[in-house]
């Protein structure tokens, strides 16, 4: 030890040297002594041992996705083959069995088939949380976007609860249809952000774009929210029997949820005149969202010209969620700046590449 030219009155404790995280390797940033260390969990035990790929982690985000598109559309069938009380407790199907019994008919099977599509909901959400925990580099914002993901579960099978138990109150089953909307909108996120790790650098679209893409975003989900109302005040009440409705007009209503699409119509194509040619992604998702958006109108008209047949509303409830999916991936793709999405460890420091 070097020799001191002289010694303090009072001297410290002595100072110890940065500690460092030896999982880490050599270059990691010190651990402070003065920061709490992070927890020990069993998703950081697995993380020492395990690795997904990042493919694996795209696969489980597309699952997550894909059946909460299901759900919605399951939802439908539910609602319009009249099943909504098919089992009529919850949790279980009926007081005396967790499952529908032969007595409950068909309307029992499409009720309770619907439940078990959340287990398996549940399971790519379950496994997109696991996969995102296990990458290396750790990315802590999708980790904490797939445990939304799990959340949003979580609420949409409570008000699903309340739904059955209220004897499906159309306010209760729009909120059903909102929760099932704001858990798609998680899922998308996430998604969005595992392709974009390894997604060329999106171009800037310049502030006008930028805020016509939030503008958009926006109008979508005063449409998406009046179709909720628009339902709850048709005749599709989600069972045979005599359910209270939204006491509201309902050719008003879809009068006022076809001019607030075309205003989202209208924003979109100001949308695309205002990008620069080479925003080519940021063009192709606007491009999309107009094509989807023009199909959606037509069916939508279709249904109201037919007094609402059941498999057309089962596909204006399929293209409500891939115009919400659209409006959320153009508002995503239309950066102010060309930066990327961040990736950072889950003790905070910052990850390489």
């Amino acid at each position: 030890m070097p020799h001191m030219s002289h010694t303090p009155l009072n001297p410290g404790p002595p100072r110890q040297a940065p500690a460092v995280d030896e999982r880490a390797g050599a270059g990691a940033p010190p651990v402070r002594p003065w920061l709490p260390m992070p927890r020990v969990t069993p998703f950081t035990l697995l993380a020492d041992r395990f690795t997904v790929g990042r493919r694996g982690l795209y696969w489980a985000t597309t699952a997550a996705m894909l059946m909460s598109v299901v759900l919605i559309v399951t939802g439908g069938v539910v609602r319009v083959t009249g099943s909504g009380l098919g089992c009529p407790e919850w949790p279980s199907c009926t007081d005396d069995s967790l499952t529908t019994t032969a007595a409950m008919g068909l309307h029992g099977i499409i009720e309770f088939g619907n439940r078990m599509l959340t287990w398996v909901l549940s399971a790519a959400v379950g496994w997109a949380i696991i996969a995102s925990r296990l990458q290396k580099p750790h990315d802590l914002i999708t980790t904490r976007l797939a445990w939304s993901q799990f959340w949003m579960v979580m609420l949409n099978a409570v008000i699903g609860g309340i739904t059955v138990l209220t004897g499906l109150n159309p306010y209760i089953v729009a909120g059903h249809f909102l929760a099932a909307t704001a858990l798609l909108t998680t899922t998308v996120f996430t998604w969005h952000r595992v392709r974009a790790m390894d997604a060329p650098t999106p171009v800037a679209v310049g502030g006008r774009s930028h805020l016509l893409g939030r503008v958009l975003l926006g109008t979508s989900a005063v449409v998406v929210v009046l179709g909720t109302v628009t339902t709850g005040a048709g005749p599709h009440a989600g069972d045979s029997s005599d359910v209270h409705r939204i006491p509201i007009d309902w050719a008003a209503i879809t009068w006022v949820h076809g001019i607030a699409a075309a205003a989202t119509l209208a924003v979109a194509i100001l949308l695309m005149r205002s990008l620069p040619p080479q925003a080519r992604t940021a063009r192709l998702r606007v491009a999309t969202f107009l094509g989807v958006l023009l199909l959606q109108g037509a069916i939508g008209i279709f249904q109201s010209l037919t007094h609402l047949p059941e498999l057309v509303v089962v596909l204006h409830l399929m293209g409500a969620a891939l115009v919400w999916i659209g409006a959320v991936r153009v508002a995503l793709d239309t950066p102010r700046s060309s930066a990327r999405p961040g990736m950072a460890h889950a003790e905070g420091a910052p990850a390489a590449g």
